[in-house]
């Protein structure tokens, strides 16, 4: 027999399902991801119908069945409303809640996914840094989420912890001076080296207190680009149509807006 539990977490997507209902994914501290079908969300005046909207984060209560979860009722601490009006913001936290729904599992502990999320979503919402840089970070710290994140502390190959001077993508992390200079490999100086670093080792709660240089932003986008796409077998929707849209900015001299921001 089913029981009623109450699970915190965010709506990472929502489809709707017959005349009235949605079919939502969770992620959620207790069980992980889920699906939960919302009964009646699509209906007017229904209690659970901007609860079953992306971006929101909170306490759902849920019928747990056999095969599924149902949500009955909700409390809702944050739908990150300002974000979701910002079209270019909306953009990087779905691309962020597709890159949680790829790494997540049910009945594993994704709290330290939910929280990069939420955190990450908060940087955004805020705009105290530029959205590029917050879109860098998340993507480093949810491979660190992952336990597949570059090492960059040492050498791979000779161990040695000092001038790091070369990211190798294939061999997954940093090489030294001498071992790097055979290697095709992308070029590190100080400054991104101690960004990756920092992103990997500090609390999620501070990851977002630091900007960078343009020589760094570029170099950090570099490296993060060739080593996602060696390690992630996956093409992400939003991501898509940011790149493009980024794409046609710089063919119009960065003069061109975000379409409908």
């Amino acid at each position: 027999m089913g029981q009623t539990i109450v699970l915190t977490g965010m709506v990472l997507s929502a489809v709707p399902v017959g005349e009235y209902d949605k079919r939502i994914v969770l992620l959620t501290k207790e069980r992980g991801k889920i699906s939960a079908f919302a009964r009646g969300a699509r209906r007017p005046g229904s209690q659970v119908m901007a609860a079953s909207n992306p971006f929101a984060f909170g306490q759902f209560e849920a019928y747990e069945g056999r095969s599924s979860y149902t949500v009955v009722k909700a409390d809702i601490s944050n739908y990150f409303r300002n974000l979701a009006q910002d079209l270019e913001g909306a953009y990087y936290g779905f691309y962020f809640m597709e890159v949680a729904d790829y790494y997540s599992r049910e009945h594993t502990d994704e709290l330290p996914m939910l929280k990069l999320l939420y955190q990450s979503l908060r940087a955004l919402e805020s705009g105290s840094i530029e959205n590029r840089l917050v879109r860098r970070i998340f993507e480093l710290r949810a491979m660190v989420v992952n336990g597949e994140y570059p090492n960059v502390f040492s050498c791979l190959k000779c161990r040695k912890k000092e001038n790091l001077r070369y990211f190798h993508v294939k061999s997954g992390g940093t090489l030294c001076q001498g071992c790097g200079r055979s290697e095709h490999a992308l070029e590190l100086d100080d400054s991104t080296l101690y960004t990756l670093q920092y992103i990997i080792t500090v609390r999620i709660e501070k990851l977002y207190t630091f900007t960078v240089s343009k020589e760094v932003l570029k170099k950090l986008e570099q490296i993060m680009n060739d080593y996602m796409a060696f390690y992630i077998d996956r093409k992400f929707h939003a991501l898509q149509v940011l790149e493009e849209n980024e794409g046609f900015a710089y063919l119009m001299g960065n003069s061109f807006k975000f379409p409908l921001k």
